[in-house]
């Protein structure tokens, strides 16, 4: 039985493409499911990169990545990437549809680095729940059979297949259940009046809405509904649009208008008077974000709009009557946020390799740099490049990885220190910039021959100086460093036998 729960739900699909650009850098992905046991095999890197298993000993395989948490490492001795960390796909990636692991596998002797993709699948270890304990709905006796009613929607935190695919009503004699799918914005489900309500036989009716997933097996939730049956009003307010479309910038100041609500309502006195309000449904409050005059329906920012936090806004408004039993309608509608270059690019060093050797070759990896933008479109596009006259250069690996290169000669000698400024620049207008320095150290090689300081020395001796009398002492220098620049003088045999 645990073996087959581990098929089920441990199974690995691996979908695996090797795109190799260079000799220095290639492109890896795997799929995995979220909450497997530490250990779990993800794929084989010495298979998927052609190595030699011995090879990742030999050449220190390291797994990097700019995440807080360990989530993956790797067996030397057979070359298996597995599962180091607990991974929660609902923390590491809530809302969103497909969640992105983004780790580097690092080779010595050559450098290689490559570039790797873990897609975190979904489980359904969640169930479907309401963010109200109990929800009350006031529907007057008069109202006619077809009427529709809002009803709050639950909430999932799985994704796909696993989210809340549908809603259930308990059985009754007055309503029916109407779901209905909004695509990417999950399904909603609608109360509809089959039969005439009498509040003289039955003044509170109670029902049962039970949320289901996609999952298998699936998994539910379920919200209690209290239909409070009242007299009033013959007419329902209209709204003038059943969806409302409007756009908005992100940075749009407090107190801007987004949109002016309009509903009429043909009855007379208070019961055509109308108030206006937000439909808060789930974990989203729209008050937050936004005002709503209930008199006149207009609708002015509040908070802070972010695209990157929240591209679009669903609200469902309500008009509401002020008769003694009142009557609403509700409608819905569509702010979409227009994105603006606020963010500037952030740049990662991910791998620093240093000191470098000064007689390093054309296209030695120093850095593995990685740069980000939250922006959306072009405004996230960014290009990055080395300022200044330096011998190191920046190499495309991969949209925007980077691998900071030797780009020409290096003496320690001249320079053993270098400064190396990156700059990351993004597409928008206007662009916004960002800079990180990365300091990389020169270390010594044996380039440099010893030299005495003049060609020819003349020595004269006294012809009768005692053995071992030092008659001259003579100086060399070499511009190296450490046991590089350590002498030792030595009489070639050409010379008489009377100096030692």
């Amino acid at each position: 039985m645990y073996i087959r729960r581990q098929q089920d739900y441990v199974w690995i699909h691996i979908v695996v493409f090797l795109c190799i650009c260079d000799r220095s850098a290639s492109q890896i992905s795997y799929s995995i499911s979220e909450e497997v046991n530490k250990g779990t095999v993800v794929g084989n890197i010495a298979k998927d990169l052609n190595l030699n298993v011995q090879e990742l000993e030999t050449r220190d395989l390291r797994i990097v990545s700019s995440h807080s948490k360990r989530y993956f490492d790797v067996n030397l001795r057979t070359g298996n990437i597995f599962v180091d960390e607990r991974i929660d796909r609902e923390e590491l990636c809530p809302n969103v549809v497909k969640c992105l692991l983004k780790i580097q596998a690092v080779l010595n002797n050559p450098m290689a680095a490559h570039r790797i993709e873990v897609n975190i699948l979904d489980i359904n270890d969640n169930s479907p729940a309401f963010i109200e304990k109990t929800y009350s709905l006031n529907i007057s006796e008069s109202s006619l059979t077809g009427e529709r009613y809002l009803l709050p929607i639950a909430v999932d935190a799985d994704i796909g297949s696993n989210s809340v695919k549908t809603y259930k009503l308990s059985q009754n004699e007055h309503f029916s259940l109407d779901v209905q799918s909004g695509g990417d914005h999950g399904v909603s489900a609608e109360l509809v009046l089959q039969k005439a309500l009498d509040r003289e036989k039955q003044s509170v009716i109670t029902l049962l809405l039970t949320a289901v997933d996609g999952g298998k097996p699936a998994k539910s939730g379920s919200l209690q509904i209290n239909v409070n049956v009242l007299d009033a009003n013959d007419n329902i307010p209209n709204f003038s649009k059943s969806l409302y479309k409007v756009r908005v910038r992100e940075n749009t100041p407090p107190g801007t208008v987004v949109i002016k609500l309009n509903a009429t309502d043909l009855d007379e006195g208070i019961n055509s008077k109308i108030m206006y309000s937000f439909i808060k449904r789930g974990n989203i409050d729209p008050s937050n974000i936004f005002d709503l005059n209930a008199e006149t329906g207009e609708i002015t920012v509040k908070g802070t709009l972010d695209y990157e936090e929240t591209p679009a806004y669903e609200v469902r408004v309500q008009a509401m009557d002020q008769g003694t039993s009142p009557r609403s309608a509700h409608a819905k509608l569509l702010i979409e946020i227009i994105d603006v270059n606020d963010n500037a690019p952030v740049i990662s060093v991910t791998s620093l390799m240093t000191p470098v050797k000064e007689d390093a070759e054309l296209g030695t990896i120093v850095a593995l740099v990685t740069v980000s933008d939250k922006d959306g479109g072009n405004n996230g596009v960014t290009n990055c490049k080395v300022i200044g006259s330096v011998p190191f250069k920046l190499k495309s690996n991969y949209k925007n990885d980077y691998s900071l290169v030797v780009d020409g000669p290096l003496d320690r000698e001249n320079t053993s220190l270098y400064n190396v400024t990156v700059t990351a620049t993004d597409e928008g207008n206007p662009p916004l910039s960002s800079f990180r320095v990365i300091t990389v150290h020169v270390s010594d090689v044996n380039d440099n021959a010893p030299r005495f300081m003049e060609p020819v020395i003349n020595v004269y001796v006294k012809e009768n100086s005692p053995i071992g009398s030092v008659i001259y002492t003579i100086n060399a220098f070499d511009p190296d460093m450490e046991t590089n620049a350590k002498l030792t003088y030595t009489l070639l045999d050409s010379y008489p036998k009377i100096f030692q």
